[in-house]
């Protein structure tokens, strides 16, 4: 088809007859605070350094207030296999890309992993699967040579960089807060810029965000987006939770590539951003 007429067939069929509007036009969704069904995302997939591949997964919660919160179970399970890959169970709103990955080995091939969450009476379902399209430079933008920010919960202890991320743990008593602590650097490099050629950081341009991630009871941070220090790269904050229980908080680590515009990272690319998890025991 030539491009005039492909252009001539979508003016008919957006203006319909005599340039009166068409009954394929559609109202914009209406937004809602709630009651509406969360979407299970697959971001694509990437390799590790011992040959396995890591598949990375986000989640587009259609409500704009109400955060759900989907144990794992039937409502939020993988398939094949164990229903538990580390998923989320508390859901914030809207759009989160690359919350966590799941590791396949390196004998994967074409098989799939499924995710299936069940929110409101909705059910939706999406495979995971190491189909060469949709391979992503996660840990590495390839225009500028941008790198994700490290991440560790000890200023000696094992770093991480990407989805993967990191973990970390801790235990706290009732009525005390949690303190949580992370170390975070940066490569200082930028994405490319208008001028061409990559630039180099002016000024602070890293930062974290806290988040619950998983857990029996509602988390209460005294700084959600605390500073980072820039000689040291430590930033702490800490954690009330309103009933004991096991928890997972997410630490999310930006760098010049974007920070979190409703929770969608790097203004949608999959580079470049960290995931630190802390499971904390609350007694």
């Amino acid at each position: 088809m030539k491009t005039s007429t492909w252009f001539g067939v979508c003016a008919l069929a957006t203006l319909g007859v005599a340039g009166r509007p068409s009954a394929q036009l559609r109202d914009a969704p209406i937004p809602h605070a709630g009651g509406q069904s969360v979407t299970p995302s697959f971001e694509g997939w990437y390799s590790n350094a011992d040959g396995s591949f890591s598949l990375s997964f986000g989640y587009m919660n259609r409500n704009y207030k109400e955060e759900l919160d989907i144990p794992v179970g039937v409502n939020n399970r993988f398939e094949p296999g164990p229903s538990d890959r580390g998923q989320p169970t508390h859901f914030l709103t809207r759009r989160h890309t690359g919350v966590f990955v799941v590791v396949v080995p390196n004998d994967f091939g074409d098989r799939k992993l499924t995710w299936t969450l069940t929110a409101h009476g909705q059910t939706i379902s999406i495979p995971g699967h190491l189909r060469p399209e949709w391979q992503i430079d996660a840990l590495k933008d390839i225009a500028s040579g941008n790198t994700p920010a490290v991440v560790r919960f000890d200023p000696s202890g094992v770093q991480g960089q990407g989805p993967g991320g990191t973990s970390g743990s801790a235990t706290v008593t009732l009525p005390a807060a949690a303190t949580l602590t992370a170390w975070v650097t940066d490569d200082r490099v930028r994405k490319r810029g208008q001028g061409g050629g990559d630039e180099r950081r002016r000024g602070p341009d890293l930062g974290v965000v806290w988040s619950p991630y998983r857990g029996p009871g509602k988390v209460t941070f005294s700084d959600v987006a605390p500073k980072i220090d820039e000689a040291t790269g430590k930033t702490t904050t800490t954690a009330s939770f309103s009933t004991p229980g096991d928890y997972v908080l997410r630490l999310l680590a930006w760098d010049s590539s974007g920070g979190p515009a409703n929770g969608i990272m790097a203004v949608g690319f999959q580079c470049c951003w960290t995931n630190g998890y802390m499971r904390v025991t609350v007694r």
